[in-house]
């Protein structure tokens, strides 16, 4: 077991990872940027050091700042959390060079699942299911032919995408080439590649994804699936577990399927298999996500298991101690992610200090952050300022639970979501889990 990791993240993933360290006596050491020194990792971990400025690029996507105060400190192991620097294989094989445990799978399998188009044929060769689509396109007018041939409407996507970037729904093929040259702009400020491909538009489809973990002698157990279809601008806002709708024989064939997806690429950690249903039930690989997700408490709440204790054991060398046969999951758990933002002026940020924080309490009532009262939210990062998630034996009570921890919880300094949230889960189709990934389109 490792006896010092550093956390090349910041906010609540930070304080999470913080706080498994302590339950398990190994060390921490936090990263901070020059606009973080008052922030809540900051105080909570064993040694902290400021590795840049404000913005992404001078702090927390800086590797080289990042593995030379690992390096400083004694770190044995890096945990990068999710964002920034999670799923980049440049950074996962910079680390094992230098000596230093990559808290997640090695870079190979990173760099595979990053390249979306990569990872489609992949998964193609292994008998998963794929959306409908084209390989890696040469320029717009192969683009034109290949959705053609596909049949309008259809997305273009980067290759390299995440976050909901680098996607443009074409209806009309007059459309195409403009939207073309959009998607390949913004694929390569967001991730220096800008190579697309195409995928079938499928409407109206659920997201869902099922949750992974492989350790090191290719044992695998799969915690249950979760339903992301609650989506602001192609990202989650609310998850929830199990999916309703989903018979137990399509459950079984979709974890089936990501033990195929997993064992494809000799997955080695937590990760996360996505995939789209649509209205017949029938579901589609959509991508394989190498890293903790934002919305892991629901899995903890419903299954017991401490998702990134595993990551932390598996990545030093312990084997999964149970089996799929050991798996129990029980009860109906819900995230609800709480933004600074408004969500009445298309989801405009908002960055303030907090003048009154409130956190709600009682039975299997869970809320992350990294906010406290007097702090002062600053603009450079995600808007994502906390997750309240609730777990109840029913759906139902999980609902009503969800609705009281968001009426009791107070945040004031900062527009946020949380009433937002209450309006959502008064919607006549989430209330019959029919609701599908364009209820807040509609």
């Amino acid at each position: 077991m490792f006896s010092k990791i550093l956390i090349a993240n910041r906010g609540e993933i930070a304080v999470r990872i913080i706080r498994a360290c302590k339950e398990m006596g190994v060390e921490s050491v936090a990263v901070f940027s020059e606009a973080d020194r008052e922030a809540l990792h900051v105080s909570l971990a064993d040694e902290s050091y400021c590795v840049g400025g404000a913005l992404p690029k001078d702090s927390y996507l800086h590797i080289n700042n990042i593995i030379t105060t690992a390096l400083l400190s004694k770190a044995e192991a890096i945990h990068p959390g999710y964002g920034f620097l999670s799923e980049n294989a440049r950074f996962a094989a910079l680390c094992e060079e230098h000596g230093i445990a990559f808290i997640g799978p090695d870079a190979r399998v990173i760099s595979a699942m990053g390249d979306k188009d990569a990872a489609r044929k992949t998964m193609r060769d292994a008998g998963v299911t794929v959306i409908p689509g084209s390989e890696l396109l040469a320029d717009a007018e192969q683009a034109k032919a290949e959705a053609e041939k596909i049949g309008f409407p259809v997305l273009i996507k980067a290759r390299a995408g995440g976050g909901g970037k680098g996607i443009r729904l074409v209806t009309e093929p007059e459309n195409l080439e403009r939207q073309f040259q959009a998607a390949s702009r913004e694929a390569v400020q967001s991730f220096g590649d800008g190579g697309l491909y195409l995928e079938k538009y499928l409407k109206p489809v659920k997201h869902i994804e099922t949750q992974i973990l492989a350790d090191q002698n290719g044992r695998m157990v799969c915690l249950g699936e979760r339903d992301c279809s609650v989506q602001r601008k192609k990202q989650k806002l609310l998850e929830e577990s199990p999916a309703v709708f989903l018979s137990d024989a399509q459950r079984q064939r979709m974890i089936e399927a990501s033990f195929k997806a997993a064992a494809a690429v000799r997955y080695c950690g937590a990760g996360t298999v996505e995939y789209l249903v649509d209205q017949s039930g029938n579901f589609y690989f959509m991508e394989m996500n190498t890293r903790l997700q934002v919305e892991h408490p629901v899995t903890e709440m419903r299954s017991g298991v401490d998702l990134v204790k595993w990551q932390i054991r598996i990545a030093s060398g312990m084997p999964l101690d149970f089996t799929q046969e050991d798996v129990v999951l029980s009860g109906h758990a819900m995230e609800c992610r709480i933004n600074a933002e408004n969500p009445h002026q298309d989801f405009r940020p908002s960055s303030g200090k907090i003048h009154m924080l409130h956190v709600p309490g009682g039975p299997w009532v869970r809320f992350d952050t990294a906010i406290y009262h007097g702090y002062t939210i600053p603009h450079f990062y995600d808007s994502m300022i906390g997750k309240l998630i609730v777990s109840a034996k029913t759906r139902d009570e999980a609902v009503r639970k969800m609705k009281a921890a968001l009426c009791e919880l107070t945040i004031e300094g900062v527009e946020h979501t949380a009433e937002y949230q209450m309006e959502i889960l008064e919607r006549k189709e989430f209330k019959d889990g029919v609701y599908t990934a364009d209820l807040l389109e509609r």
